[in-house]
């Protein structure tokens, strides 16, 4: 070996701590300066065209958004199978081990209450997108958590209301038995007797895994209600409505309420079925210029119709994403309670759901839509399947904070 290359082997042995250190100094300032977002909810099953691969494609749409202005966010997702305990123990991985600083939608309520707790324990940020109980709110309301889509207050309020001053006063229950159906149930049922009408029964389904609703039906037919609601949402409720159709609940006299329906749903179950049937969304793709610019954005990406979950993901994502640019990239990540408490700060604006604000106890306040299905005749088109029957402000949607029971708010 000659002395050049001795001199060489030398000053590069000499030089590779030094570059491997600026290496790891390196990552951890990319590290420092990046928002990691984690998508936890069902690929799989029963909620999976609601929410899964569709919104994640609207939740990478709002990181590109911001990465192009140069602030790095990364996006991972998990499955979470609809069970808490997976739920739980994927978030606490991604926290503990690999750098989340904001969990999206949780899925399944059973497992969004779970994930509340985590995060707020471990003070980073839930935006809950599609879980539907109002408890969240409420009696599990957290600094941590914003509840950003609809809840079951909201849609008891708007869909069982309708229903009732319909002439629906005499209900039946088919609920999916866990946290969602009940509270869903819960809501609706109150307001039903509070406008006077009654409530017959109700049978819970077991959760995930009911694919036959038949004998369901049956108890309920047996009732004599008026008014099936259904509390459930995803295949339940489409393979519910299919199955209430072949049993013919029409000619019995009998009223069907979809209390959680999504225009996938819709999509699934097919306009001969589905015609004139009312549902209660937040987000239509066909409602003004904005809302149609976010569907011709997105329908390259996607597969399924555009729903509420999926523009939820998008836009409570944007919303945290302006919050933590606002105060700073570090900032956000030291503190997911001060970054939710910068997002009520600052007023929303987005191409899903307009102008709207953050309340206190974490909800979200935007526009309530009654819809009803269109007829296939009345269909122009491609996703066309929704007519609007009545607009609920923001304000009025929503449960009064006053009656919600949120500890951390003040009287």
């Amino acid at each position: 070996m000659t002395m050049i290359e001795r001199r060489s082997l030398l000053a590069g042995a000499a030089a590779a701590p030094v570059l491997a250190g600026w290496t790891r100094r390196r990552a951890k300032a990319q590290a420092a300066n990046t928002i990691r977002v984690a998508l936890l909810c069902d690929f799989s099953g029963t909620y999976r065209d609601v929410t899964g691969p569709t919104e994640l494609a609207c939740i990478r749409q709002a990181a590109a958004e911001f990465n192009a202005t140069g602030m790095n966010v990364e996006v991972v997702f998990a499955d979470n199978q609809n069970r808490p305990d997976v739920g739980s123990n994927v978030t606490r991985t991604w926290i503990d081990r690999d750098g989340v600083d904001a969990v999206v939608d949780g899925g399944a309520s059973s497992v969004a209450l779970a994930v509340n707790d985590i995060v707020r324990e471990k003070n980073k940020v839930f935006l809950n997108t599609s879980s539907a109980t109002s408890d969240l709110t409420g009696r599990a309301c957290s600094p941590n958590t914003v509840h950003w889509t609809y809840d079951t207050w909201m849609l008891a309020r708007s869909t069982g209301g309708a229903t009732v001053k319909a002439g629906g006063d005499a209900w039946f229950f088919i609920t999916a038995d866990y946290a969602f159906g009940h509270a869903l149930e819960r809501d609706t049922a109150n307001f039903v007797k509070a406008q006077g009408g009654r409530v017959l029964g109700q049978v819970r389904t077991p959760f995930p895994g009911t694919t036959d609703f038949s004998s369901f039906l049956v108890q309920a037919v047996a009732a004599r209600p008026k008014v099936i609601g259904l509390a459930n949402a995803g295949s339940d409720t489409v393979n519910c409505i299919k199955q209430a159709s072949e049993f013919g609940l029409g000619r019995r006299g009998i009223r069907l309420a979809s209390l959680l329906m999504f225009l996938p749903d819709v999509h699934a179950i097919g306009l001969s079925t589905a015609q004139g049937l009312i549902c209660t969304e937040t987000f239509y793709w066909d409602l003004n210029d904005r809302t149609r610019a976010f569907k011709a954005k997105m329908r390259p990406q996607v597969s399924v119709p555009l729903c509420m979950n999926h523009a939820g993901g998008y836009a409570a994502v944007l919303h945290y994403l302006k919050a933590a640019a606002d105060m700073g990239v570090a900032a956000a990540k030291a503190s997911g309670a001060e970054t939710v408490a910068r997002m009520k700060a600052m007023p929303c604006d987005d191409d899903c759901f307009g102008p709207g604000r953050i309340r206190e106890d974490g909800r979200k306040l935007h526009p309530a839509y009654l819809f009803q299905v269109k007829s296939p005749e009345e269909s122009r088109g491609e996703w066309d399947y929704y007519k609007l029957l009545q607009t609920t402000p923001g304000e009025d949607a929503f449960r009064p904070m006053s009656e919600g029971g949120c500890a951390f708010v003040r009287s």
